[in-house]
């Protein structure tokens, strides 16, 4: 049997911000649930929709906590420590400001980047090492206009290029859950410089 892994796509509940910019964690695990059904189910005690089950041939856990974005770090936690997942085999996949649309990147460790999602996860795990998939928002420009671009819905071509970059790191995810994490990562980024 292989070792279990927990995978949390973040984002913000509720059909209001269901096609946001800062859901693209949540579009991840969507984008996972075309691929095999997760069959995720509301779970209070673990702060968010749950399902456990073998994809791609890998047991995981997946994640998509009901909690705002600044609150993550709760229902990672309470997964992490109910399923006894390590960080070295968690996956956080979330939104990045620093990155244009259509481009993504896999990489262990690191700091927040000021992203409050990750800012929750670090209040909440003792060990930052795990895994996290950042997916290209693109930046306003200013400081200012940030707010308003992660809680707004991208141009069609920006939603275009963002899910395509979701179905790339999809097909080099069972490289991470096989322990094939730098094979994953070359491939990934290899694909995102030549899409």
């Amino acid at each position: 049997m292989s070792e279990l892994w927990l995978i949390a796509g973040l984002g913000n509940p509720g059909q209001k911000y269901e096609r946001t910019r800062h859901n693209a964690g949540f579009w991840f695990l969507d984008a996972l649930d075309r691929v095999e059904p997760l069959a995720m189910k509301a779970n209070r005690k673990l702060h968010g929709e749950v399902g456990r089950q073998r994809w791609q041939g890998r047991d995981a856990i997946f994640l998509r906590p009901d909690t705002f974005m600044n609150h993550s770090g709760q229902a990672l936690r309470a997964a992490a420590d109910y399923f006894s997942v390590p960080a070295e085999r968690i996956l956080v996949a979330y939104d990045d400001l620093d990155l244009p649309p259509g481009t993504i990147r896999l990489k262990r460790g690191g700091g927040h980047g000021g992203h409050n999602g990750l800012r929750s996860i670090f209040q909440h795990l003792s060990d930052q090492g795990f895994w996290r998939l950042r997916i290209g928002i693109g930046h306003p420009g200013t400081r200012e206009a940030v707010l308003g671009w992660v809680l707004g819905r991208a141009r069609a071509e920006e939603e275009r290029a963002i899910e395509e970059a979701i179905e790339r790191s999809v097909k080099v995810l069972p490289d991470l859950l096989a322990g094939r994490g730098e094979r994953a990562m070359t491939a990934l980024h290899t694909q995102s410089a030549n899409p």
